[in-house]
């Protein structure tokens, strides 16, 4: 299983987005949205990949340490890029770079990741990109 995972995050670092099916089943479940902005239903966590990779590059994920107990994994990475595209949250690129450390931990099912779970530093992201901080309604 930390196969899998290191593989998919490989498969993301060098954008390969075709390739994601072969981790990550085609059905996941993204618990902890990737990206603010994509559909909540199963499946969505490719079109929030794919926004992220549209709003960062560079954009590298560095799986720093891998635990894996019973059906699952969780992965310790940390998260690198540069502000150069549009995001939901930010539409206008700020060029700022940011290095943030994400935890997932990852359901797996039949040899890929069919649940996500993600814990980030957001405000040390917002922060460090010069985003305002959303509000709470």
């Amino acid at each position: 299983m930390k196969t899998v995972v290191r593989d998919f995050f490989a498969a993301v670092n060098e954008r390969r987005l075709a390739g994601l099916p072969a981790y990550v089943a085609a059905d996941v479940i993204d618990h902890n949205k990737i990206i603010f902005g994509e559909a909540d239903e199963p499946g969505a966590a490719f079109e929030g990949i794919r926004m992220q990779l549209d709003a960062f590059d560079p954009f590298h994920m560095s799986v720093e340490e891998l635990i894996e107990e019973g059906d699952r994994v969780v992965a310790r990475v940390l998260m690198t890029g540069e502000h150069t595209g549009s995001h939901p949250r930010m539409p206008h690129p700020t060029m700022k770079g940011f290095a943030v450390e994400v935890i997932f931990v990852l359901t797996m099912r039949d040899g890929r990741i069919s649940e996500i779970r993600a814990v980030s530093d957001r405000l040390g992201l917002f922060f460090q990109l010069g985003w305002d901080w959303p509000e709470v309604d």
